[in-house]
């Protein structure tokens, strides 16, 4: 019969219980990949760089559980910090505890599948200890909000957040008694930031470089984010390259980790048009895996237009559906087009032989009524599959209409 085993008194420095902490501490270091993979909590916490602020939490939490005392608010203090600069730049705090109630969680219903049979009964004071550290983080994240909302740079913050939704939203900007005043452009870049598989911290960089560019505006959509940078002569001739060179980065990489889509308003009237060209432009880059980082229309005039194509799109994706079976011959119509339509360099892509393109593409034929070696039938083959990718991919709307940011 197994032996249960029973707590003592002074459990942060007994073995056993070490060893329940050491185990799954390490099955919980490896949720970050897991929450990405599945999906499994809210997109606000990849907007957030969650990977950073999982580590954070994790590694305090675990902390907790091998000292006697409670934890002070200076070792919560990069919890908090982090917490608070979500919240300037448009995270509402209510979203934020949410994240930190469903991680929570997640973390318990993952974390407890470490434990051995005979351990069971150290499940209720593991049960409390994480019940008080959220408990705790969460009042330490509270205070210091409320704090920092009695400085006065927290209006100018807020400010400036009402004025991005209503610039986006193309509402009148209404008058403010709060000083100093603040300055907004006529022309504006719009910037559309939309996430791919970014490493720790690249959001919150790409952010706060945005942020630092003179009379520039921040607003969180539920997509990514958008930037409204004040214009300059030197900037119409190529946004993107101005924009790149202004935060100094790249604007092509070999596996870009987010994308920008960026349009040109040049008056305060053409900005709501400018930020839906922006978004359009940024999430095609996504689901298209673009190599260039910050896009502009001109750089997927074909793929734009299809992706601009409203109630078309789900239509024109449909036409592809007779292929949805034979994923090969999908393979097989993105290496012809991928290799500008030339059956050897198709097949040498795929290490298959010609004359098996040429079947496939065949077939390609039969299957949807559009031969991919005519103008007219590679054509609509090619704006059906860039519509199927969009279409495909991971949606995630955005209200520019809204009054304040969420």
């Amino acid at each position: 019969m197994t032996q249960m085993y029973s707590p003592e008194p002074g459990l942060a420095h007994d073995k056993r219980w070490q060893q329940v902490v050491e185990r799954t501490h390490a099955k919980a270091a490896g949720l970050a990949t897991t929450l990405k993979t599945d999906d499994l909590l809210p997109h606000s916490m990849l907007d957030a760089d969650f990977v950073p602020s999982v580590q954070l939490n994790i590694a305090l939490f675990f902390r907790s559980l091998t000292v006697d005392h409670e934890l002070s608010r200076q070792d919560t203090l990069p919890i908090v910090e982090r917490a608070m600069r979500l919240v300037r730049d448009g995270m509402s705090l209510e979203e934020i505890l949410t994240n930190y109630r469903v991680g929570t969680a997640f973390l318990w219903t993952q974390s407890i599948s470490a434990l051995e049979p005979d351990e069971y009964p150290l499940l209720p004071e593991l049960g409390l200890h994480l019940t008080n550290y959220l408990n705790l983080v969460v009042t330490h994240i509270a205070t210091a909000l409320i704090e920092d909302s009695r400085q006065p740079r927290w209006d100018i913050l807020e400010r400036q957040g009402e004025i991005a939704a209503d610039l986006l939203a193309g509402r009148e900007i209404t008058g403010w008694t709060g000083a100093p005043e603040i300055h907004i452009a006529e022309s504006f870049l719009v910037a559309a930031v939309r996430l791919g598989e970014p490493a720790p911290g690249t959001l919150t960089a790409l952010r706060n470089r945005l942020g630092q560019l003179p009379g520039t505006f921040l607003y969180r959509d539920n997509g990514g984010w958008i930037a409204l940078v004040p214009l300059r002569p030197v900037d119409e001739g190529d946004p993107a390259a101005a924009l790149a060179n202004r935060i100094g980065l790249s604007s092509k990489t070999v596996q870009p980790e987010c994308w920008i889509g960026v349009a040109t308003a040049f008056t305060r009237a053409d900005i709501p048009a400018a930020y839906t060209e922006a978004h359009t432009v940024a999430e095609t880059a996504r689901a298209l895996a673009r190599p260039e980082t910050i896009c502009t229309r001109k750089h997927m005039m074909f793929e734009y237009s299809v992706a601009a194509g409203g109630a078309t799109l789900t239509a024109l994706a449909a036409l592809l559906d007779p292929l949805a079976e034979h994923p090969a011959l999908l393979e097989t119509l993105d290496a012809f087009i991928d290799s500008e339509f030339n059956h050897n360099a198709a097949a040498q892509a795929l290490f298959i032989h010609r004359n098996t393109v040429t079947y496939r593409l065949s077939r390609i034929t039969e299957l949807s009524g559009y031969d991919p070696l005519l103008p007219s039938g590679i054509s609509t083959l090619m704006a059906a599959r860039v519509a199927q990718r969009i279409v495909t991919y991971p949606a995630h709307t955005t209200d520019p209409h809204r009054r304040r940011p969420d």
